[in-house]
């Protein structure tokens, strides 16, 4: 593990970077797990999808009826992840889970880190807790990878992206309410009223890391006009230009926002399809857009 870095970066598979982006760029993903139910049986799956038919066949699965469900990424994988790490060589770490508004993930990796350190007293992990996931987790990932790419340390790395995270907006629109009815977003009765009615939540992540509904639109286009109306009260911060595009598969609004963000902004958004962890709460046919802004998170 030893080489010319810093650190060592590392993250759980919600961060939402594509495999082969992580393996190019020497990222070291613990992938989280999820279920499948069908014809009443559960299957346990690993979130390590490395094409993009594998994101669509697993959306496609939610649409015909399949019930997912996920689950933390435990202490045993925890330790087995961070005990190969430090097996390698692998110093400073700098490691990053899932919101600790979501799952108590990062818990767990803090208790496994220490537990390695052990036997390997030079192994060290700062461990982020992002305070979001999915592209947000991911846009945090990519900052700190730039941060190693110059020859930061894990200690200043930390500090940046902790000081960063408050700063990315989210505006997650889904298109059945039933999935975040299940998962205790929304109440039933809700669900059933929304649905018919076509409203379109609009959720994000608040300041601990939890999500919630911030607005609620009718239908698909108002709920673009409100991402947009959004950017153009306070777009992306110069200093940072990140903004991230994510969908589960509803390839032709994640293009239409893309497009927009070109046209408007000048530069290339971060697009991609969304893994099947958080995914499995929001249901096939969403959409979502986040950036960094001066303003600290829902301030606008």
């Amino acid at each position: 593990m030893a080489n010319q870095y810093q650190f060592t970066l590392s993250s759980d598979s919600t961060c939402d970077l594509y495999r082969d982006f992580a393996a190019e760029n020497d990222i070291h993903i613990a992938p989280l797990t999820f279920m499948l139910e069908k014809d009443g049986k559960m299957e346990e799956y690993l979130d390590n999808f490395t094409e993009y038919g594998q994101y669509v066949d697993f959306y496609n699965k939610l649409r015909a009826g399949a019930m997912p469900k996920t689950s933390k990424l435990n202490y045993e994988s925890h330790y087995r992840h961070f005990l190969k790490l430090a097996q390698e060589g692998a110093e400073d770490v700098v490691h990053f889970t899932i919101s600790s508004g979501l799952a108590n993930t990062w818990e767990n990796a803090e208790q496994a880190a220490a537990d390695v350190k052990k036997d390997y007293p030079k192994f060290r992990v700062f461990v982020v807790d992002p305070l979001t996931a999915t592209v947000g987790q991911g846009a945090l990932v990519r900052i700190a990878l730039k941060c190693r790419n110059e020859g930061k340390t894990a200690q200043e790395t930390y500090d940046l992206v902790r000081s960063v995270r408050l700063h990315i907006q989210h505006f997650i629109v889904a298109d059945d309410l039933q999935f975040l009815k299940r998962g205790g977003r929304i109440s039933a009765a809700a669900a059933t009223v929304g649905g018919m009615l076509r409203v379109k939540p609009i959720i994000s992540f608040d300041r601990e890391g939890k999500l919630g509904v911030i607005d609620k639109v009718m239908g698909t286009r108002k709920a673009v006009s409100f991402i947009k109306a959004k950017m153009e009260k306070e777009g992306p911060d110069p200093a940072f230009n990140y903004v991230f595009i994510v969908h589960t598969d509803n390839e032709p609004i994640a293009n239409e926002l893309a497009a927009y963000v070109r046209e408007r902004f000048g530069f290339e958004p971060y697009l991609q399809i969304m893994g099947p962890v958080i995914g499995a709460h929001v249901g096939p046919g969403a959409f979502a857009l986040g950036y960094i802004s001066k303003s600290e998170r829902n301030e606008f």
